[in-house]
């Protein structure tokens, strides 16, 4: 058989034993050649195919959320923020807020600690776009590989997840986060971002924020971090439970520092620190945690009053502060503060029980008041508020709601000589007129019949000049002085000097003159210090400054303003006041430390006693009052630390002269400048007081038929002697009574003029 026929036969044979099926090569192949089975579906070809199909619609899908997907609003978390309040030396007194956050602007940041926290986490943020995607495709490959956790976060990112996010680990997070950070980007400069990355970031210690952190790691402004300070931030912000030097192990200790480390050589590799600065910047180690600057004592009234003063005249809403981001600098001295509480404390609340109502029940109602102005510049310098908020939750220095009793009669007086006002007979009212201190004497030229009891019912005779008067806080003077003057013109004196129209001002009731009307610590200091200003009207303020990135506060009223009376009136009633001082009311304050001007008051049943005291540096209103404390009604202070009546020349003298002797302790102080002061024609009449006569209403002399004095000027002023020869007729009116001193409690005045002050 030839080649040919045998050929032919072998390939018969083939055919012969092939089965229906295609018969399999080596490795899985068809006699063709063809791949079989789960290789049939991943040649390379369709592996590179699918790859780039799923690249096309990623790409697909990042274009479609780029345009689906907005730059949302701020989440609530990262825009709240606390109010810090200082000191008037810029130390922190107090943060409030449940967030404790400051933001601040990039440029209070230093250079080098900007460039701390860039070169540890995003060394490129300057030339990204607000996405690595490198470092996110390096950052899968570590997690992929098992050499870490997948990073790759740049700082803008990072501040679209706190600002605009949540922190929740999902896809769909981190896909808004990648699409909302290349809007960002587009839209806001770096500096901006970077100052939002250092706002918003956490680190530790319950600190939110650059600022925040700088205070609680250092003890510190942002403003005033140094490079080794901030490197230790920018190391901590990665684990901040775990780097925080004060808690951390040997081992977190040694991360830390190699984090810190190695922001300082990144530094150099970008070209923000030099070899030779790099080798000096040691590790500085943090101060220890502290809590949070609180309400504690003082601080809270405080607070109080410095939100009261911003919302004060609609400058802004306590909305607007309660949203927080305020620096509010208070002008508070901490030396002046100290000293006050101490003065309180050493004068007053260390003689009272208050931990037993049944042995000395007056102790638990005592309530104290305090504000210290600089007559200069009209800031408060000191201010007392009670023992605390847990305590008492309202300030005493801000209440309202007493009466300033016979501290408001150099009002009385400043709007005699203000308004050139005459006596009776048509003498000009100067500090040497002359009027009867006559005990329950019946005023002369009102409607409203009126006649007061002097303290402890005394009378200082027939002739008694304004000066003595005033030292011993005639009640009988100052009520017939008013009525020359006339009630509207010294409330609208009143009024110019600081004081508030409060509902129920008894503007023509002659029984004004001896405080009937309400007020406050702070008002009455601005109306003594204005007296101390030579009558430039101060206007008590508690704010040094007030910053906000992005509202603006201004004053309701200057401190300073213009002449609410004049020089002379002022300094009238200044050389006046310093009588009280040497030979008054007031000579508990006496000191050879300083020269001092100053008016007791206690009010009607004592429900209150005041010291309203200055000398040329310093102006301070210490007020008493009682307070039940269930019913929070008025109640006598008469009992107080198991004494008598409490008037203004005890506890709240005492309490004003503690402290301004302290305050003013090295101080070289000076003496008033009372030059242009017009005490009038000299005059000597008796002034000892008789004993106290028994009064009745048919003992009183017939009343003067002269018609009630309408206007201050004396022009229009009735002219008949201030000692009236027409004896006055009886009134039924009943003689409220006031004192000043310590003793027995004068008889009850009755319900016609309960409110009428005393001395």
């Amino acid at each position: 058989m030839g080649r040919a026929e045998a050929r032919r036969a072998q390939q018969q044979r083939g055919t012969r034993r092939a089965p229906s099926g295609r018969a399999k090569g080596a490795k899985g192949k068809s006699g063709a050649g063809k791949p079989t089975g789960i290789r049939r579906f991943f040649t390379w070809k369709k592996v590179v195919g699918t790859f780039f199909g799923m690249m096309l619609l990623g790409m697909a899908a990042l274009i479609g959320l780029y345009f689906y997907v907005d730059v949302p609003n701020p989440n609530e978390q990262a825009t709240q923020q606390s109010n810090v309040y200082k000191w008037a030396d810029g130390t922190t007194m107090a943060s409030t807020g449940k967030v404790n956050r400051e933001i601040v602007e990039i440029d209070k940041v230093p250079k080098d600690v900007q460039a701390a926290f860039i070169a540890i986490e995003n060394k490129s943020f300057y030339k990204d776009r607000g996405v690595d995607f490198k470092g996110l495709a390096r950052g899968l490959w570590n997690t992929v590989s098992g050499q870490g956790k997948a990073g790759g976060s740049t700082i803008t990112q990072q501040y679209v997840k706190n600002h605009y996010l949540t922190q929740e680990q999902t896809a769909t997070r981190k896909m808004k986060e990648m699409v909302i950070s290349l809007k960002v980007d587009q839209q806001m400069e770096k500096p901006e971002i970077l100052a939002g990355y250092l706002n918003t970031s956490y680190f530790g210690r319950g600190a939110y924020g650059i600022q925040a952190a700088a205070q609680a790691y250092y003890g510190v402004d942002a403003s005033q971090l140094n490079l080794a300070q901030g490197a230790y931030l920018a190391a901590v912000l990665q684990a901040p439970s775990q780097y925080d030097w004060a808690v951390a192990g040997p081992k977190a200790q040694e991360l830390v520092m190699t984090r810190f480390n190695g922001t300082l050589i990144n530094m150099v590799d970008m070209g923000e620190l030099d070899e030779a600065k790099k080798a000096e910047t040691k590790f500085q180690e943090p101060i220890k945690p502290k809590a949070r600057a609180g309400m504690d004592g003082q601080k809270g009234y405080l607070v109080e009053a410095a939100d009261a003063e911003l919302v004060r005249g609609g400058a802004l809403t306590k909305k607007q502060i309660d949203a927080g981001g305020w620096t509010i600098t208070l002008n508070i001295n901490p030396k002046n503060q100290a000293a006050l509480e101490k003065a309180v404390q050493d004068e007053l609340e260390s003689k009272l029980d208050r931990k037993d109502p049944k042995g000395r029940p007056q102790d638990q109602s005592v309530q104290t008041g305090v504000t210290s102005v600089d007559p200069k510049t009209g800031a408060i310098v000191a201010m007392y508020g009670g023992t605390g908020l847990q305590d008492k939750y309202a300030s005493n220095a801000l209440r309202d709601d007493f009466q300033p009793g016979s501290t408001f009669k150099p009002i009385v007086l400043a709007s005699a000589l203000q308004n050139n006002a005459t006596t009776q007979d048509g003498k000009p009212i100067t500090p040497n007129a002359i009027y009867d201190g006559t005990s329950k004497r019946p005023v002369v030229g009102s409607k409203i019949p009126f006649n007061p009891q002097n303290q402890d019912d005394k009378d200082f005779g027939k002739e008694i000049t304004v000066q003595s008067a005033t030292n011993d806080s005639v009640n009988s003077v100052y009520a017939q002085m008013i009525v020359d003057v006339g009630p509207p013109a010294v409330k609208k004196t009143a009024l110019a000097l600081g004081m508030t129209d409060r509902e129920g001002w008894p503007e023509d009731k002659p029984a004004m003159s001896l405080g009937t009307m309400s007020t406050n610590t702070v008002e009455m200091a601005g109306v003594y210090a204005t007296f101390d200003n030579h009558g430039k009207k101060v206007t008590p303020t508690i704010i040094k400054s007030a910053e906000h990135k992005d509202l603006e506060y201004k004053p309701a009223e200057p401190a300073i303003g213009a002449q609410a009376v004049s020089r002379q009136t002022a300094d009238t009633v200044t050389k006046v006041l310093t009588g009280v001082v040497d030979d008054g009311s007031g000579k508990n304050v006496k000191s050879g430390a300083y020269e001092a001007a100053g008016k007791t008051g206690t009010t009607e049943s004592n429900v209150a006693g005041w010291f309203t005291g200055y000398t040329p540096e310093l102006v301070t209103v210490v007020a008493m009052f009682g307070e039940d404390p269930v019913t929070h009604g008025q109640v006598t202070l008469t009992g107080t630390a198991g004494l008598g009546r409490v008037g203004g020349s005890s506890f709240p003298s005492k309490i004003w002269k503690a402290y301004t002797e302290a305050v003013l302790k090295g101080v070289n102080t000076g003496e008033f400048d009372v030059s242009e002061a017009e005490m009038g024609a000299s005059q000597a009449p008796s002034r000892s007081p008789s004993p106290p006569p028994s009064h009745s209403a048919s003992s009183q002399p017939p009343a003067s038929s002269a018609p009630p004095s309408s206007s201050p000027t004396p022009s229009s002023s009735p002219t008949p002697s201030s000692t009236p020869t027409k004896s006055p007729t009886p009134t039924k009116s009943p003689t409220p009574t006031a004192t000043d001193t310590g003793g027995p409690k004068p008889p009850d005045p009755g319900p016609l003029f309960p409110h009428a002050g005393g001395h």
